[in-house]
């Protein structure tokens, strides 16, 4: 696993670079068939029309890849037949076959090969790529694809090179405390289960697109600024001449951008946060 670069045969190639995806087992395998299904574009726009994200659309044509996030086939022990390239996201993913000959995907941690074993259970052994309740997991160990409420499935640390830290359990109220990597603390119940191991292609942040070729082909549009518009278009548009917007940043309809807090304060998982991640460099003290 690496980053390769080419020669310079042009602007894009000079500044670009791509992953030698040394990691994969065959480049020329085929997904699983059996396994996709078709991945619908919106442009970023809701059943009215309307847009609602911004600056999406195009990209290349893909087929969505059915990953296991809920690991609830138990106590069967499953074959990794490959390490396989997945266009919807960062981290690679795994082929599993099971002994009953059923098939799936789930994510690729650091370290898992082909025809590694893995397994998800309860009373299992924490090795990488087995997955299991955090009651049964030691403290200390580095968990990805973690639950936040049992049998829902992975919701947490799911992106190439992420992964958390157990750090405490409370037998009496039956919850642990995990560290994400933002720096936030959080308890979740140890009922929630969580795979051993680190997410993979930890090189992922490391690539350089090189041009805007790169950045259309996964479906992102140029983003405009909101002083270069038009005054109905943006709370910052408008003026004589270039202008520095005239307020802090914020969205077109007026949220902050910059150290504004947009977390509801009585939403019902804030009391799972024991304590919150930093701020960013535009928030921290001088």
């Amino acid at each position: 696993m690496g980053i390769r670069r080419y020669k310079p045969t042009s602007p894009g190639r000079r500044q670009g670079s791509v992953s030698d995806f040394s990691e994969l087992t065959d480049r020329k395998k085929k997904p699983e068939k059996s396994l996709l299904v078709p991945l619908h574009k919106t442009g970023g726009r809701n059943h009215h029309g309307i847009v609602c994200a911004r600056f999406r659309g195009g990209g290349h044509k893909r087929m969505y890849r059915l990953i296991d996030f809920k690991r609830r086939k138990d106590d069967v022990w499953a074959r990794v037949v490959a390490i396989e390239y997945d266009p919807n996201r960062s981290a690679r993913i795994a082929l599993l076959e099971y002994e009953d000959g059923e098939k799936s995907y789930i994510l690729a941690p650091e370290g898992l090969k082909a025809d590694d074993r893995v397994i998800s259970g309860e009373q299992i052994e924490p090795r990488v790529g087995n997955c299991l309740p955090m009651r049964q997991i030691p403290l200390g160990m580095t968990i990805h694809n973690i639950e936040m409420q049992p049998g829902r499935g992975g919701q947490l640390c799911r992106s190439a090179g992420t992964s958390a830290t157990l750090t405490a359990r409370d037998e009496k109220g039956k919850w642990v405390q995990i560290t994400l990597p933002s720096g936030e603390v959080r308890r979740v119940s140890w009922n929630c289960r969580a795979t051993i191991g680190a997410i993979g292609n930890a090189d992922h942040m490391n690539i350089s697109l090189g041009k805007a070729g790169r950045k259309r082909w996964l479906g992102r549009k140029p983003h405009n600024r909101g002083t270069s518009m038009n005054p109905v278009n943006h709370p910052m548009g408008g003026g004589e001449g270039r202008t520095s917007g005239g307020r802090h940043p914020c969205s077109p309809t007026g949220v902050l951008s910059k150290g504004g807090k947009t977390r509801k304060r009585r939403k019902p998982s804030n009391s799972a946060i024991i304590r919150r991640r930093r701020p960013g460099p535009h928030y921290a003290p001088k």
